[in-house]
């Protein structure tokens, strides 16, 4: 059975955590990543900061070759990485294994990897090549995930889901409405319109895969 599982990573045991020493209070996600072999994540969002020169925040790694700046939307970044291939970190044991990464977020505290095997044995191997190559990681849950979760987590992306969840739990569906958008993207962390556009997407992704195949017969 499909099965998904949390591990945690120090902030310091992953190359990308070298920009907490200088801005502490950023949040570090990296884009999903579907593995293929010597394949790692080329993208990362840094939200948190207004800085000029946010490649300048990162300093020296070994399994770092490069970072610079993509994009900005206020206090988001998109930056791509050139990652040292030889050098052994959770991203490469995942391209190893062939495990998909779902979600990795990274704050001054942690790292939190979210990844899915085909089978639990999957993240049995993932957990054991970890191990091996000293990489202190650390199982936080381990869930079965049922057809239909699967099939909902799929179709939206991690934003649009966390959006979803948030606005239904909030009332934002409820009529009148019990919270804004603008209420929405400062407990997110985004603006306004970003909380827009990922209610957007979403609901357009589930009304597709919920309708697809269906007639309409006017009377």
């Amino acid at each position: 059975m499909v099965t998904e599982a949390t591990f945690t990573v120090p902030s310091d045991q992953f190359p990308l955590g070298t920009v907490f020493n200088q801005l502490p209070n950023v949040t570090v996600e990296l884009e999903r990543l579907v593995p293929a072999q010597d394949v790692v994540i080329p993208y990362f969002w840094v939200r948190g900061t207004e800085v000029a020169d946010i490649e300048s925040a990162f300093t020296e790694h070994p399994g770092v070759q490069g970072i610079r700046l993509v994009d900005s939307v206020e206090d988001e970044y998109l930056l791509r990485v050139e990652w040292t291939l030889e050098y052994d970190d959770v991203l490469t044991v995942l391209a190893e294994t062939s495990i998909p990464l779902i979600e990795a977020i990274g704050t001054n505290k942690q790292w939190t990897f979210d990844v899915r095997g085909d089978e639990q044995r999957d993240i049995v191997e993932f957990q054991r090549r970890c191990r091996e190559l000293d990489i202190p990681i650390t199982l936080t849950s381990l869930t079965a995930l049922t057809p239909v979760e699967t099939a909902i987590e799929v179709i939206l992306t991690d934003t649009q889901l966390e959006a979803l969840v948030l606005a239904y739990d909030r009332g934002y569906f409820e009529s009148p409405r019990e919270v804004t958008l603008e209420a929405l993207g400062e407990e997110l962390g985004i603006s306004q319109q970003a909380v827009g556009s990922r209610l957007r997407g979403g609901i357009k992704a589930v009304l597709g895969d919920a309708l697809s195949g269906l007639t309409v017969n006017p009377e």
